[in-house]
């Protein structure tokens, strides 16, 4: 694991973005296409935003999945992830290829579907964030590190849910749907990369229990140091917790 820590929240959204750009000219460059998985929610914004804007990415080569949707919430919601990538990547980009997870009709269908899609062929670049209590995906504490199923229908529990209403996201914690659909924990590890962007204060809690300390499902997001090529980027603020051997950590 690659520790990447930059100034502030543009800094790294940028240097994550020039990275995650590189990864994807080289595996178009190796194999004619690549098939990604994209994050959501306010930690990506800037990320994103640069990405979008990178040189030279065919982006007619890209295939994209997501790591989570809520159930229940129409693609209309300002907090639709499904909305989101669409405005932020999707049709910035003009990727054609993409699958979204719809949580509104039919969650077990879009289980079952979008698993399906994505088991198809291996994944060779993941892009996550890490949530205030340490969530990767859906993936609330304790998270199941075993099942194998690449989706899950999961309860979101009530630190996650605040996060979306203190993302501005949602009005109030009552607006904020129970259950979501989520990547599983094995599903994330298949990557062949994972590029993951944890920038702010309100995350530096959640960084440390991931980077030092005990790998427990109650810290979700600890697993991702079982995984050969993973790169976190932080800014000085979610790094603000770590202890010095782990912040010059190559």
């Amino acid at each position: 694991m690659q520790i990447k820590i930059l100034a502030d929240k543009p800094s790294l959204g940028r240097a994550a973005a020039e990275h995650a750009a590189h990864s994807l000219r080289r595996t178009i460059r190796e194999q004619g296409t690549v098939r990604i998985v994209a994050a959501t929610g306010a930690s990506q914004f800037e990320f994103l935003e640069a990405l979008t804007s990178a040189p030279d990415i065919d982006w007619a080569s890209v295939e994209v999945f997501h790591l989570d949707e809520y159930v229940g919430l129409p693609i209309t919601h300002p907090a639709s992830f499904r909305k989101y990538l669409l405005e932020r990547l999707i049709h910035k980009t003009g990727i054609a290829k993409y699958h979204l997870l719809d949580g509104d009709i039919d969650p077990q269908e879009a289980v079952r579907k979008v698993g399906r899609e994505i088991q198809a062929r291996p994944v060779d670049l993941t892009f996550a964030g890490i949530g205030e209590n340490a969530h990767l995906a859906f993936n609330d504490p304790p998270a199941d590190f075993k099942v194998e199923d690449p989706y899950l229908i999961v309860d979101l529990d009530d630190v996650c849910r605040q996060q979306q209403v203190g993302e501005g996201w949602f009005p109030t914690l009552i607006d904020v749907p129970k259950k979501a659909i989520s990547m599983s924990i094995q599903q994330v590890l298949r990557s062949k990369e994972i590029i993951v962007v944890a920038p702010e204060a309100r995350k530096a809690q959640a960084v440390k229990g991931t980077l030092e300390g005990e790998i427990t499902p109650l810290v979700p997001a600890s697993i991702l140091r079982n995984h050969p090529n993973v790169t976190i980027y932080l800014d000085n603020a979610s790094a603000s917790l770590l202890t010095s051997g782990v912040r010059s950590a190559p």
